[in-house]
């Protein structure tokens, strides 16, 4: 994502890929680029994106990583962000939190955001966690609506 010709490598810009990598992965990051892919139209949202979030929000201080991630799985289980949950997920364990604080903040999202919703995420955390190696049980492999979250 340090492609010159694209970005502009600003102090910001060069600390937020460093976040970024460190909170979802450079596994997670690089398939995005991939997939996405990197063009002069789409940079400016990335250029926008590295240097404010990943570089001006995640860095502040005030607040864990462990903590963000939190309100981030909360937020994006509450707005219906599927695909971002589960990718998040990753994230969270990796800041720290266990699959019973992701359960806790899920089973929260389902008070306040309701039942909808938090079936959806506990869904999305079933498949990260069975993708991940982290379930201890059996469960069903597919989703019994036929849906993709």
């Amino acid at each position: 994502m340090a492609d010159k010709k694209l970005y502009d490598e600003t102090e910001k810009f060069l600390l937020g890929q460093k976040t970024r990598r460190e909170v979802v992965g450079d596994e997670w990051v690089d398939e995005t680029i991939a997939r996405d892919g990197e063009d002069e139209f789409s940079a400016r949202l990335n250029q926008y994106l590295v240097e404010n979030i990943w570089g001006g929000i995640w860095p502040r201080p005030g607040l864990t990583r462990k903590e963000r991630s939190m309100i981030n799985l909360a937020l994006l289980a509450a707005n219906g962000f599927y695909p971002d949950l589960y990718n998040h997920m990753g994230g969270a364990v990796r800041n720290g939190m266990t699959k019973d604080e992701i359960g806790e903040v899920l089973l929260q999202v389902t008070a306040y955001a309701g039942a909808p919703c938090g079936v959806n995420a506990f869904k999305v955390a079933r498949r990260f966690f069975r993708d991940n190696d982290m379930l201890d049980e059996d469960g069903p492999d597919e989703q019994k609506d036929g849906g993709e979250l």
